[in-house]
């Protein structure tokens, strides 16, 4: 039997009896240090643990000044205050006018609506303007003339449309419900910009693989372009823009480029490797800013190129295609979009303190980035 307190472990038995003796020997030795540590360490213990706390460590001074040189945008969360009767579908088109009000052009009903620039409604059009119409109109592109006239691109019924500010419609191009590709019809067009003389350039991009011509009476001239990749070629003609010299700037979008064009079509200049451009918007001293996404592949799933987008900016460039600015914004997770994020960013407008306004279309929403910069 084993005497009282006496626990023989499996390490004890693998011993043979000769090493039992030593190894007792020397734990027997070594029992009175081994207290001792414990006892020391013990004590040690308790003096730290009624030590005061030790004062926080202060930072170091700014090694580096954190001043922005770079221009940025913050998203005004309470712009616009929409009334509730006023639904919003999906948003692909906006534009400024000279009283810095914004114009939005949505996919619900009333498809065009007017807010300031400090987000109050101030009127819509509706079927009181648009008529039939309305029922199969699909919103995709809206521009302003240098005369204040309002044009629209209904994407649904083949047409443009030209509007005088207090919604008469004053022009029509194109043949109602009726695609084709010739100077009365469109299939699907996309855009329109006009030029200082006053002449028209559709963008007649999903249906055809164009852009066609128009003088300012809605007389056709010409039409340049055809599917493909190539120079001069397109591959969804999404949006179009006119600078003051009159060149054509083209989002060439599945071909992830930008072309420019003289006032007959000749081809000028091809933007490669920038970005995926989805809407264009011209300044007054010939910049253009341009939205959308950063150069992607084709996937297994894309029906059109960038459709989901991996990322979301906007850009600005001169005249010649040198970036002179980049904004990346953060996207949206489908339905669960939060305030100054976006999601498909579709088009983009300026305001005359160069404010960005930026309409979405998974995120059905147009919203307000207000400009800083924290030196001049």
């Amino acid at each position: 039997m084993k005497g009282r307190g006496e626990h023989r472990t499996n390490f004890d038995r693998s011993l043979p009896h000769a090493d039992k003796r030593v190894f007792k020997a020397r734990s027997t030795r070594m029992l009175p240090f081994l207290v001792g540590a414990l006892i020391a360490w013990g004590g040690a213990g308790a003096i730290f643990a009624q030590q005061p706390d030790t004062p926080a460590v202060k930072a170091p001074l700014e090694k580096y000044p954190r001043v922005n040189l770079s221009i940025w945008y913050e998203v005004d969360p309470a712009w616009p205050q929409r009334p509730e009767n006023m639904p919003w579908g999906n948003c692909p088109a906006v534009a400024v006018d000279r009283q810095d009000r914004v114009w939005i052009y949505t996919r619900a009903k009333p498809p065009v609506q007017v807010y300031s620039s400090d987000g109050r409604f101030l009127f819509a059009w509706g079927e009181e303007v648009f008529g039939s119409l309305l029922e199969t109109m699909v919103a995709h592109g809206l521009r302003m003339d240098r005369e204040g006239n309002i044009w629209l691109v209904d994407l649904g019924n083949h047409l443009v449309l030209k509007l005088s500010m207090e919604g008469k419609i004053l022009q029509t191009i194109g043949t109602p419900g009726k695609p084709g590709c010739d100077g009365q019809h469109f299939y699907q067009p996309t855009d329109v910009a006009i030029a200082a003389s006053g002449d028209i350039y559709v963008a007649d991009g999903y249906g055809n693989a164009r852009v066609a011509h128009f003088d300012r009476t809605g007389r056709f001239i010409r039409d340049w372009g055809e599917l493909g990749v190539r120079p001069g070629q397109f591959n969804l003609v999404h949006a179009v823009a006119v600078d003051s010299k009159g060149k054509v700037y083209v989002a060439d979008r599945n071909n992830a480029r930008i072309q420019v064009f003289d006032s007959k079509g000749n081809l000028l200049a091809e933007w490669r490797n920038l970005v995926v451009p989805w809407g264009l918007w011209m300044t007054p001293e010939d910049e253009l800013w341009v939205c959308g996404c950063s150069p992607m592949i084709w996937r297994p799933t894309d029906e059109v190129l960038s459709c989901p987008p991996k990322d979301q900016l906007i850009a600005r460039f001169d005249t010649t295609g040198r970036m002179l600015q980049l904004w990346t914004i953060p996207k949206g997770e489908d339905g669960k979009e939060q305030p100054g994020e976006v999601n498909w960013v579709h088009g983009i407008a300026l305001d005359s303190k160069g404010n960005v306004y930026l309409g979405d279309i998974v995120g059905k929403r147009v919203q307000k980035f207000v400009r800083h910069q924290d030196v001049p």
